[in-house]
């Protein structure tokens, strides 16, 4: 049978619970003795730290750390992740739908949750009189590009980044040969494939090894095994972490019985809900054209699956028991959907049994009850097609044949986020306690700043730090953190405190230059403060001097936000400024594009007319004070037009600069003005400049030029600011920066392929070091019809810490809506200028790699021209020195910038973590969204310098490391068939597939270069809500929609076989909305949002909901509109009908199925990861 199957086995919860755990692998020495791990019943899932009092006392740790570099022989066979064929064809998949039934389960509730720690401290009063905390308009919802398709036909090079794709093309058929293992091997029939696929390269090997296994009693097979999956991929979305732990071993997720080398038994061919026409080959999934044959595995079983109570009859031998089944919704298997729960159909007939399959407990459903049946309706072979070779029906009284695996046995993204949020989105989450994990991203919690900043600010891959560099390595654990410094807090939490120390400004200890923070300790009765960074002492300004209390604290220590908060700002000095002398307020400079393509597709006069308004809007502090930004304006295309707005002109001036090798400014004043001094000359130039250039034919385009152009205008001011450029093509005129097109689809997949993502020349490099030096930010704003080389144009904004925004192929009436509410929202957002960021540490860690959209000149200062509110700077942690236990990591970030009314400050943001010296008070408290993040983001960095097999390969050895670590040095001992995943990480390997199948490191055919390189470069800034969502879509029911609640429906799982004929569910990934709609969905669900009955009268172009009234069209728009609030970029919505050519852009995004560029499911990825993890520890 074919090796690309879905593995037959099942997760085990490994429970340090009293009387059902075997002894820990080497021997853990006792808990503390108020603390029993097994506080926690059997099957409950404790997220977080046990409730308490006081900060908690970390126990010993559960197992004995022996320092050195695991030692895990045997080879590291590279990983490709060509887990199959592309899917069959659209035509071929929609057939058979009118007599399928797919149905929708929602998972069973969360499971008990309980209160975080409260924290006994004082509460901060402030009598001192802060200044204002800064307030900002409402920032309207921005969007950006949708995501690549992979399915989509010719017509021009289209994808999900900003337009509607073409019309699907024909496919046509390809009969690939298939090798046969003898009269039981089914002969697979002749599969459809589209021509628009790509086809993956042949395989040479299986993507797992196989194992002889003993053969064991074998079972006829009556009837079809459920398919594994649909045969169509998807691209990736990410993360979900579980927090604290109390002490006792690390809570262990699910063993996961693998016989053998882990074998994955490949059910039998069966027609998916969605697929019509001949079956597929025996893995469930199409064979894949041109590909060689792929041989039979006779020696394949399925695992044994625990904790599923006695043995069945004629079932092999009985299963290791590990306690009463789990509560967990994680692994609660409900019914197939849309079919009713009973016994296999004995009179169906099915290949025979399989040698050496050994015959275990079906996979079962609902609470461990049914077993998964056949569809209904499906009575042998396929219609018209023959036999394969397969016995006649057996007689009714066979024994049932094993079950695939069932989706709902392995750890679940929906289960873990709906579990974080029952425990911990009860109570406020208190920053006090040292190494504590916050909520995940995906819970709703208020924070109360008590010492550490607030996880809205800055999230750790782990909270508990190894005590040296042997043991980092040998887990292989990242450290890093994921900084947002200028993050946007919810109305309940209070911004940041602005502290002035006056003239003498912040204090700072005298060697490391840490700033004042909460891990200052103050000696000699308040004269002199110890360092907790460098442990240096220092003496305390006279003017800050303040007695000691009986615990050796300042008696106005919880007056001062910089002694008892983890984030507050600082006002500076003069010292703080650039050439000592305060700086002047910034200026925001548009420069738009008037060539051809531009006026054509309406971006210029839709431009020109929003900017009329929008201006009124620029950021401030205070929302009654007239913003003190000022503003100009500049058009071009082969050459540049200057425009002399001075409130003294009764019309605005033109001035063209057409030597663009020479770029300079041809006016000062009056080229920056403020916008209530010469309002009437601004709006009379945005309304004449369309009129200008309405008849323009001039195609050819300069880009360097325009940047320089603004460049020196605020050279010219003496003041940062921020360029919005609005582009349209690839800039080929002759003039500086001038590209070709190296669109060349030939070298993807090649040791060349990096050089697509790297710059075609340098001059862009070097003009964004001159930005950056200025404080000169550029926001881009792309509407290309064709290639214009992302990765070349967008050097400068990312590192200049601006953005890239790409709407392609731009149609104003679809568009406009996105583009303007982009472009709204990165104007008025906050953003700080001419920004300095550095984060030290205390003594044994350093800050060693930099994740971002910045410069860096040396080795420690990461310097950003702008820094806005969704900007993040991730940071890698190496040991330096050996940490303590008792003392913990200290680790400060401080920016200083340049505010938008123009103030030179410093924000400050302080995180102290644990020091741990047993692995398995690391695996306790890691952090799997975080992890993610890093690993994302130091992904797509590498791509630059290496083929992408290669990155993906480093991935998953990684990940491996990591698990193997964990099986190795932290859990108890088990079969080598089982797979033992950390409870805080079991989330890792489908998040981590995610990623590894994303359009950036495994494209589909029709993903365009551009697509790529503006993912990589978006993906970089990306906070971990962001980057989760992003990487794992969020999948709404909306026909359990209950209107009279403000809670939203559970999520479904990210799988096609989650999404039921009689539905609608609501996907989005930060960058795109899909409504999706099935074909038999309720007449009065689609009367209440679409306004009509019939499921064929819904308009699959529409992109805004019609405001109809009624209860669910109301509450459903509110939710679409908080959704995009939620997000950085605007969502653009998209109506999928199913069986329509759209629906292949939606199945994209269902990352727990295939792909169609060859990417895993998830369950196929879990198994690959065994057998990865298996080989390290043999």
């Amino acid at each position: 049978m074919c090796v690309v199957g879905i593995i037959n086995y099942l997760f085990i919860y490994c429970w340090s619970c009293k009387g059902t755990r075997g002894p820990p692998t080497s021997g853990a020495p006792p808990v503390s003795g108020a603390q029993n791990y097994s506080q926690f019943g059997q099957g409950e899932n404790q997220n977080g730290p046990p409730p308490m009092g006081a900060p908690p006392q970390r126990p010993p740790v559960s197992q004995p750390y022996t320092p050195g570099a695991v030692n895990l022989p045997g080879p590291q066979h590279p990983y490709g992740q060509r887990f199959g064929a592309p899917p069959v064809s659209m035509q071929h998949m929609t057939n058979q739908m009118a007599s399928m039934q797919v149905g929708s389960t929602a998972p069973s509730p969360a499971g008990p949750g309980y209160a975080p720690p409260s924290v006994s401290q004082a509460a901060v009063s402030a009598p001192y009189t802060p200044a204002a905390p800064p307030t900002f308009p409402p920032a309207s919802t921005a969007s950006s590009q949708p995501l690549p398709t992979e399915a989509l036909a010719q017509a021009p090079p289209h994808s999900y980044y900003g337009a509607l794709p073409p019309v699907q093309q024909p496919f046509q058929n390809a009969v690939p040969t298939f090798s046969s293992a003898g009269p039981t091997q089914p002969q697979a029939p002749p599969p459809v494939s589209p021509q628009s696929f790509p086809q993956a390269p042949p395989i040479s090997q299986p993507p797992f090894s196989t194992a002889q296994v003993h053969p064991g009693p074998t079972q006829s097979y009556r009837g079809p095994l459920p398919s594994t999956q649909s045969s169509f991929p998807r691209p990736p979305h990410p993360t979900s972490q579980p927090s604290a732990f109390p002490a006792g071993p690390p809570p262990t997720s699910i063993p996961s019985q693998l016989p053998g080398v882990m074998q994955p038994q490949p059910p039998v061919s069966q027609p998916s809900p969605y697929h019509s026409g001949p079956p597929t080959t025996s893995t469930g999934f199409p064979p894949q054209v041109g590909a060689p044959p792929r041989p039979s595995f006779p020696g394949m079983q399925g695992p044994p699956m625990a904790s599923q109570g006695p043995p069945m009859a004629s079932q092999g031998p009985p299963m290791a028991s590990q306690g009463p089944p789990m509560a967990q919704a994680n692994h609660i298997l409900p019914t197939q959907p849309g079919m009713p729960p009973g016994p296999i159909n004995a009179s169906l007939s099915g290949p025979p049994p399989q040698p050496g399959m050994q015959g275990y407990p079906p996979q079962q459903n609902g609470a461990f009850g049914q077993v998964r049946g056949p569809q209904p309706g499906y009575t042998g072979p396929y219609p018209g097609q023959p036999n394969y070779g397969a016995p006649p029906a057996a007689p009714a009284s066979a024994p049932a044949a094993p079950k695939r695996l069932d989706p709902d046995s392995i750890p679940s993204p929906i289960q873990v986020i709906e579990d974080d949020k029952a425990n911990k989105g009860s109570e406020p989450f208190t920053t006090g306690v040292r190494g504590q994990a916050p909520p995940l991203v995906t819970t709703k919690f208020q924070v109360k700043d008590q010492g550490n900043a607030s996880p809205r600010y800055i999230r750790c891959t782990a909270y508990n730090m190894p005590c040296n560099s042997d043991m980092a390595k040998q887990s292989q654990v990242p450290l890093a953190a994921v900084i947002k410094p200028l993050a946007p807090l919810p109305p309940d939490e209070t911004p940041p405190y602005l502290v002035d120390h006056g003239e003498s400004g912040p204090i700072r200890c005298n060697r490391c230059k840490a700033y004042l923070c909460p891990y200052m300790q103050f000696s000699e009765g308040g004269r002199r403060f110890q360092c907790g960074f460098c442990n240096c002492v220092t003496e305390v300004p006279p003017n800050y001097f303040q007695h000691l209390d009986h615990t050796g604290k300042r008696v106005d220590c919880y007056d001062r936000p910089e002694l008892s908060m983890g984030s507050y700002d600082f006002m500076t000095t003069v010292d703080y400024c650039k050439n000592n002398k305060f700086p002047q307020p910034p200026a925001f400079i548009f420069l738009i594009d008037v060539s051809y393509n531009a006026v054509k597709n309406g971006t210029v006069g839709i431009v020109c007319q929003e900017l009329k308004t929008l201006l009124d809007y620029l950021p401030r502090e205070n929302p009654d004070v007239e913003s003190n930004i000022r503003v100009g304006f500049v058009t071009y295309n082969k050459v540049l037009h200057f425009y002399n707005v001075k409130a003294s002109l009764a019309q605005p001036q033109m001035m063209v600069v057409s030597d663009v090798a020479d770029m300079f400014v041809p006016l000062l004043d009056g080229f920056l003005v403020s916008v209530s001094e010469s309002r009437v000359v601004i709006e009379s130039l945005l309304d004449q400049i369309p009129e200008m250039f309405a008849d323009t034919r001039e195609t050819e385009t300069v880009f360097g030029p325009v940047i320089q152009a603004g460049l020196e205008a605020l050279k010219a001011a003496d003041c940062a600011g921020k360029l919005f450029v609005f582009h349209s093509s690839l800039p080929i005129a002759e003039a500086p920066g001038k590209l070709k097109n190296r669109e060349d689809k030939k070298l993807v997949g090649t040791d060349k392929e990096k050089t697509l993502f790297q710059p075609q020349v340098s001059f862009y490099n070097t003009l964004a070091k001159e930005c950056v030096a200025q404080g000169c930010c550029v926001d881009l704003f792309l509407f290309p019809n064709q290639y214009v080389d992302v990765a070349t144009l967008g050097v400068v904004p990312t590192s200049t810490g601006g953005s890239i925004y790409k709407y392609t192929y731009f149609q104003a009436p679809s568009d406009q809506e996105r583009f303007l509410n982009d472009l709204r929202r990165d104007v008025q957002k906050q953003v700080g200028f001419d920004a300095v960021m550095r984060v030290r540490t205390s003594t044994g860690i350093r800050a060693t790699d930099f994740f971002g959209a910045f410069y860096m000149s040396n080795t420690t200062d990461v310097e950003l021209a702008g820094l806005d509110c969704d900007k993040t700077v991730t940071v890698e942690f190496r040991h330096d020195d050996k940490l303590s236990e008792e003392t913990g990591a200290l680790m400060q970030c401080a920016v200083l910038y340049t505010s938008c009314s123009g103030q030179r400050r410093l924000r400050i943001h302080n995180m102290a973590v644990n020091c741990c010296s047993q692995l398995a008070d690391l695996y306790r408290n890691c952090e799997t969204d975080t992890i993610i993040n890093f690993f994302a983001k130091y992904a797509y960095r590498s791509v630059l310098s290496s083929p992408t097999k290669n990155v993906r390969d480093s991935l998953v050895n990684q990940c491996a490391q990591i698990l193997a670590c964990y099986r190795k040095n932290c859990a108890s001992p088990s079969s080598a068939g089982q797979l033992i995943l950390p409870e805080c990480m079991k989330l890792l390997p489908v998040y981590l597939n995610c990623v590894l199948k994303s359009d950036v490191l495994q494209p589909g055919a029709d993903v365009s270069l551009d697509d790529r390189a503006y993912l990589r470069q978006l993906v970089s800034t990306m906070d971990v809500a962001e980057s989760h969502v992003f990487f794992y879509p969020h999948l709404l029911p909306l026909q359990k929609l209950d209107v009279e609640s403000m809670a939203l429906p559970m999520a479904v799982r990210d799988s096609e076989e989650r999404l039921s004929r009689g539905g609608v569910y609501l996907l989005e990934n930060g960058l795109n909305i899909f409504l999706w709609v099935g074909v038999s969905a309720q007449q009065e669900l689609l009367q209440n949002i679409f306004g009509t009955p019939a499921f064929s009268q819904i308009d699959p172009n529409m992109t805004s909901l019609p405001a109809l009234d009624n209860p669910f069209s109301k509450r459903l728009r509110e939710i679409i509109e908080s959704v995009r609030a939620q997000r950085s970029r605007y969502m653009k919505l998209m109506v999928v009908k199913q069986e329509d050519k759209l629906e292949l852009i939606f199945k994209h995004f269902l990352v727990e199925d295939k792909s169609n560029s060859g990417g895993a499911s998830y369950v196929d990825f879990l198994c690959h990861m065994h057998k990865e993890i298996r080989q390290l520890l043999s």
